[in-house]
């Protein structure tokens, strides 16, 4: 049997039994699109942290009170010893260091903002000048905060896109006194949009002086110290200078933990590039329950087709020929499955990036690659034991049957 025939034999096996077909081609298919789609959402949510924890600015080494191998709390720590707080001064610190370009203490919290009548929640961030370009933040309009000494405060802020739009409408926000708390405090400038990043939204976030916000919350406490090193190169030796000089300022105790920001995108990186590769694994069972599908509607065809192997096989066409034509049928219905589930994942993360923007679901190459292979493979691989059975059919047995 010449490949023409073999593969019209295959064609029209898989179109004279319509429903046979696509119930194989379906299940092909719904493998290949839950592995596509759900390796798009492993590896979008993979790129979106991993970009979040970019933005956040570039050399950055930053310091969080009390002592934690991953930079978190420990319950131990709650028992055996009070972690000392992190100051203004132990910041302060920290600009004399030779590996440092700059440091911003933060200072956050939650408080009521009102301006002509008109009142919202708003996030307050204290801080320094250094923040904006440690942050990578942009302002549209008016300047940072002043240059001047960390203890003074003064009563003055930069808030969010939204917020101009929402407290000022067309009027100019710039010079205008807001009340936030029981401070009134003057608009000196207004970020650029950019939306919510890891757990702060900049279009609703109010920035002032650290030394106003450790007042407004009535707290000499800060939240965390941001240092950016002079260069990449220099990341490792500011972490160490960092930890050391604040070990000396807290009398030779270890209180504080001091990551860097290289360290938190590969920890990130690897733990849910991990998690993509086992959703993949989770998807690709789909393919092997497929695959038992197209096994047993390739053994129904043999049954039903009795007949026409004997047929074949009376007018000399070899058990090789027939177990060839059985698979390139199952191929067939592999391939066609495969490429409709892809272009079904395709559509699917598609439609995720349309409802979630900011979500890079974009399914990655090897992805793509491996569930294609896998699907035509695995219809192959379920399709042997059919192909022999035809193959192996005694012609005369199989005419009288039929």
């Amino acid at each position: 049997m010449r490949l023409a025939d073999t593969l019209r034999f295959a064609r029209d096996a898989a179109t004279g039994y319509p429903v046979r077909t696509a119930l194989s081609v379906l299940a092909m298919s719904i493998g290949v699109a839950a592995v596509v789609l759900l390796t798009a959402l492993g590896d979008g949510a993979r790129r979106y942290v991993v970009g979040q924890f970019s933005s956040l600015g570039t050399n950055l080494v930053i310091v969080l009170p009390g002592r934690s191998g991953t930079g978190g709390f420990n319950p131990a720590n709650a028992i055996t010893s009070t972690p000392r707080d992190l100051t203004i001064d132990d910041a302060a610190s920290l600009r004399r260091l030779p590996t440092v370009r700059r440091v911003a203490p933060l200072a956050v919290g939650t408080s009521e903002m009102a301006f002509g009548g008109r009142l919202r929640e708003v996030m307050v961030a204290g801080s320094t000048a250094d923040f904006i370009p440690i942050r990578n933040f942009e302002l549209a309009q008016g300047k940072a905060l002043p240059d001047e000494d960390w203890n003074r405060g003064s009563p003055v802020a930069i808030i969010g896109a939204k917020l101009r739009e929402e407290l000022f409408g067309a009027t100019p926000a710039l010079g205008q006194l807001i009340r936030i708390g029981d401070r009134r405090l003057r608009v000196i400038g207004v970020l650029k949009p950019s939306g919510q990043g890891l757990g702060m939204n900049t279009d609703e976030l109010v920035i002032v002086p650290v030394a106003l916000a450790q007042a407004m919350f009535n707290s000499n406490t800060l939240f965390r110290i941001m240092v950016e090193a002079n260069s990449r190169d220099a990341i490792p030796a500011a972490k160490d200078a960092a930890l050391e000089t604040l070990k000396q300022r807290h009398r030779g105790e270890e209180d504080v933990t001091v990551i860097t920001q290289d360290a938190v995108l590969a920890t990130f990186d690897k733990l849910l590039g991990a998690l993509t590769l086992a959703v993949a694994g989770i998807a690709a069972i789909s393919l092997a329950v497929a695959g038992i599908l197209v096994m047993n509607v390739m053994l129904v065809a043999v049954t039903q087709r009795t007949g026409e192997i004997g047929l074949l096989k009376a007018l000399g066409a070899t058990g090789r020929s027939i177990r060839l034509a059985f698979l390139a049928e199952a191929a067939m219905l592999s391939a066609v499955g495969a490429l409709l589930g892809y272009g079904l994942g395709q559509i699917g993360a598609f439609v995720l990036r349309q409802i979630f923007p900011v979500f890079p679901a974009y399914p990655p190459d090897w992805a793509v690659i491996a569930g294609l292979s896998t699907a035509i493979g695995t219809g192959l691989l379920f399709g042997v034991m059919p192909a022999r059975r035809a193959a192996q059919m005694d012609p005369v047995q199989a005419l009288m049957k039929h």
